[in-house]
């Protein structure tokens, strides 16, 4: 593990993806830090001093000065740490430009209405942004497949290794199996419609980085649902 960085500390939460993902480029760039979980409902005073504007998780701190943003997190991280050919972000300009272009879509076009689907408070409100979700799926698959030289099952978007889109998608594996649990979409399971994304996000799941940092999808089901009911009004007590 890179031991020579300074001092790196990361506020985070156990359910967010977006810190699921920071934690997986740490790991993959070896780098040694120091991690605190945040409780979202009484937020701490060094979240809240890090991030005044987003007052959000995650929150890098490297020797003392704060980073936000999870992207922003992961570029600097990368930048910041592991020698130059091990890096997330390819080498070449434009590959490192279609890079940050599938991650900003990934964000975009599926984590933000993925997000309003996990909070909306009804069932069809629920299902017509999950909709959303599903469709934008096609256009991860074709970039994948431009990606990966025409497709190949199995490859990531950083080709046989893991790239940095890779690691933004792949901090929502937890999800996907939760989903698909919890409501029946099989967003990235769809064999036919995405087949490989499919099988990109199983292989990511494989991995021993992913066993190690993702979230038990128990908790994950246990989480969701009580979102769902707490945007719904009829929430239980949280454990």
């Amino acid at each position: 593990m890179a031991g020579d960085g300074g001092e790196v500390t990361l506020l985070g939460h156990w359910g967010s993806p977006f810190v699921t993902r920071v934690r997986l480029a740490l790991r993959l760039k070896g780098v040694r830090y120091e991690y605190v979980e945040e409780d979202l409902r009484s937020k701490s005073d060094l979240l809240l001093r890090c991030n005044p504007v987003h007052r959000a998780v995650p929150v890098l701190i490297h020797d003392g000065r704060p980073v936000c943003e999870s992207q922003v997190i992961l570029q600097y991280v990368d930048e910041a740490f592991g020698s130059p050919g091990d890096t997330l972000l390819p080498a070449d300009p434009h590959e490192r430009a279609v890079a940050r272009f599938w991650a900003a879509y990934f964000d975009e076009e599926m984590g933000a209405p993925w997000d309003r689907a996990l909070r909306a408070g009804s069932e069809e409100e629920r299902a017509a942004w999950m909709q959303k979700v599903v469709d934008a799926a096609d256009g991860l698959e074709r970039g994948l497949s431009e990606c990966t030289g025409g497709g190949r099952k199995g490859c990531f978007f950083g080709g046989e290794r893991v790239g940095y889109v890779d690691v933004v998608v792949g901090g929502v594996v937890s999800y996907v199996h939760a989903t698909a649990r919890v409501s029946g979409e099989r967003v990235f399971q769809d064999e036919a419609r995405t087949p490989l994304l499919a099988a990109s996000l199983r292989r990511f799941g494989e991995l021993d980085v992913a066993r190690e940092l993702l979230q038990d999808v128990d908790r994950v089901v246990d989480y969701v649902r009580f979102i769902h009911a707490k945007n719904a009004g009829k929430a239980p007590p949280a454990n």
